[in-house]
């Protein structure tokens, strides 16, 4: 484990910190985030996360400073398959675009928790039962099959066990109240749509560390490294969603990336593992090796995806999705959280008048 000084723990935890703040303060009014405001603030949360690189370098050496690197990276690739979720999920609560930043927001805030909880489990699991590698190497190879097969488990956000457990705990109303999730009515205090939304938007998370979890320790065992890396990739995720979101078709041998990507992570863990409790014969894979392979295998699936562009099919729910708009006296119904059914709100974050009955 590195000997982290305690002062660069506090300064990772007071740019996470001031950063949300801001981040808060930014978007305390609800509006939609257009593709330029979305880069602006791609732009900044890559540059604090190299930033940071450049911190690990400079105060840990160039072996920890290449790890987070290349843990950050990683995270980063492997959350492209979060916005398709999230478009998912948006699209099913037919969540108004003003509404998802905040949505969004509160998703990190889980996941980061989350992440923190699961990762410091992997840590002190892998430091004492090193064997469990090749456990984790078989559930990245199976990930990686079913992305070249494309037999992607299907998420179905409406019955999903958070949602089911939101609506145990509570009654979840069919129509938004703002940005409100919870209000008051006959003098019971019951739950908006857009809760419903954040707790799936948090058990897509949790589905996805079954993935991200056993990758990101076959670069590094320290849980600073794993997790400050994972942190600066998670919060630049909503960023990242509003300015890719309507342009995730175009990318369409990224999967197949992503799983070349599982496949070689679960083959370095496979070594490691050997190393450490086989013979020391067995060669380990240096991590600048696996650095320079997820930039190689990344570009060349989307470079590949732009010279041979699928059929145009737009993401569901994506900030830039274009959708020929219904008449002004016409509704659609959708499937509320509670399983009824519920009209869609205007994109300006207006609420339809509420059905009568």
């Amino acid at each position: 484990m590195l000997e982290v000084p305690l002062w660069l723990w506090g300064a990772f935890a007071a740019t996470v910190v001031v950063s949300l703040t801001v981040d808060l303060l930014a978007h305390r009014t609800a509006h939609v985030i257009g593709f330029k405001e979305a880069s602006a603030w791609s732009v900044l949360w890559v540059g604090l996360a190299l930033i940071f690189g450049a911190v690990v370098f400079l105060v840990l050496g160039a072996t920890a400073g290449t790890e987070y690197i290349t843990a950050w990276l990683l995270e980063k690739s492997l959350s492209v398959d979060n916005l398709f979720v999230f478009a998912v999920i948006f699209a099913y609560f037919k969540v108004p675009r003003a509404y998802q930043h905040r949505v969004l927001f509160f998703g990190v805030m889980g996941a980061l928790v989350f992440r923190g909880i699961f990762l410091s489990l992997g840590v002190a699991v892998v430091s004492r039962f090193t064997a469990v590698l090749f456990a984790f190497a078989a559930v990245l190879f199976y990930s990686a099959y079913k992305l070249l097969k494309d037999e992607e488990e299907s998420f179905d956000p409406g019955n999903n066990f958070a949602v089911r457990l939101l609506r145990k705990i509570m009654p979840v109303r069919d129509e938004y109240a703002g940005t409100k999730f919870f209000v008051k009515e006959a003098g019971r205090r019951v739950a908006t749509p857009l809760l419903a939304v954040v707790a799936a938007i948090e058990a897509a998370d949790l589905i996805f560390a079954v993935d991200s979890v056993p990758a990101v320790l076959a670069v590094s065992d320290d849980a600073f490294i794993v997790y400050t890396s994972n942190a600066f990739a998670i919060l630049g995720l909503r960023a990242l969603y509003f300015l890719l979101a309507g342009l995730l078709d175009r990318f369409h041998y990224l999967s197949k990336g992503l799983a070349i990507i599982l496949a070689f992570i679960g083959v370095k863990l496979v070594l490691q593992a050997s190393h450490k409790t086989i013979s020391t014969s067995v060669p380990e894979v240096p991590t600048p090796v696996s650095l320079a392979v997820i930039v190689v295998v990344l570009a060349g699936s989307v470079a590949l995806s732009l010279l041979r562009p699928a059929p145009p099919h737009p993401v569901p729910g994506g900030p830039n999705e274009k959708a020929a708009s219904p008449p002004e006296s016409a509704t659609t119904e959708n499937p509320g959280p509670d399983g009824g059914a519920h009209t869609e709100q205007d994109q300006d974050g207006k609420d339809p008048p509420r059905p009568a009955g």
